[in-house]
């Protein structure tokens, strides 16, 4: 659950539950701290919360009968926007589907060894990275991405301001290491399945957890649906023309009959660099 509180006139927020027991636990709120969550109709002592009651059985007098005052002035925080995971899923995965495209068209068109590429486990393992300190640069910058502004996603602090380019670069490192395991095979499903479940746990991703950001997220535009559709299509293209030939001559040595069965398929003849 995310809770709002208020300290020295500020509201601060959101914040887990188990974020709160820590803070009562070690002292830094009591009974009388003004906190709010989805569900209230306005602000209410933490002591009068009932997840936090038996945290406060045996509140000070003074917390418990202290004036709330101007505190009780603040409204309600917004209430938090669904989460949308499948949304940033697919603008994520457009994101690096473009750019792995182009990467490969790249390194075509300057003739590098597709082949010698394909084998190689450190650039394959590694080929995201660049993309990724670009995403910081679209983050800080406009606080979007393709992906993202096509399906209605934004990236901002608590507050509603842009990352700045240090935040930016560290939100979309721990994305990288954390929330896709660089892009690579098994590992980047094992983390994004743990992605899922820690996000359901926090209420956040973790990267946006820890950073304090937020993902402000917009109707869904059925014209950018399109175009995002559109685009995976071209990504797909691209990459299959440049290392599909190079993949299947890979495979036909190790299975001499797929010679035999794809010999005549046009397709696999396309031009290659070497």
């Amino acid at each position: 659950m995310n809770i709002w509180i208020i300290r020295d006139g500020e509201k601060i927020g959101p914040l887990h539950d188990f974020e709160i027991r820590r803070k009562i636990h070690t002292g830094e709120l009591d009974a009388g701290t003004m906190a709010w969550h989805e569900g209230l109709v306005t602000w209410k002592p933490l002591v009068e919360i009932e997840i936090f009651t038996r945290d406060l059985e045996e509140p000070s007098s003074e917390s418990e009968t202290a004036p709330p005052t101007a505190q009780i002035s603040f409204p309600p925080p917004p209430v938090p926007q669904t989460s949308a995971y499948m949304r940033r899923f697919w603008a994520r995965w457009l994101d690096m589907s473009l750019y792995s495209s182009f990467w490969w068209l790249g390194m075509w068109v300057v003739g590098q060894d597709i082949k010698g590429v394909l084998l190689s486990p450190w650039l394959i393992f590694f080929h995201f990275v660049p993309w990724f300190l670009v995403e910081a640069m679209l983050l800080h910058y406009f606080g979007t991405t393709l992906g993202k502004w096509l399906l209605g996603l934004s990236v901002t602090c608590q507050d509603g301001s842009r990352l700045d380019l240090s935040a930016a670069t560290w939100r979309s490192l721990r994305v990288m290491i954390t929330g896709v395991g660089f892009g690579w095979g098994l590992l980047a499903i094992f983390c994004q399945a743990l992605s899922l479940l820690s996000a359901k746990r926090l209420g956040a991703t973790f990267w946006d957890h820890i950073g304090r950001h937020r993902v402000i997220i917009a109707p869904l535009d059925p014209f950018r649906l399109i175009a995002l559709v559109f685009l995976f299509a071209l990504a797909l293209f691209l990459e299959m023309i440049v290392i599909s030939p190079y993949t299947f001559e890979m495979n036909s040595e190790i299975f001499p009959s797929l010679n035999e069965k794809f010999k005549e398929n046009p397709f696999w003849h396309l031009p290659k660099r070497s």
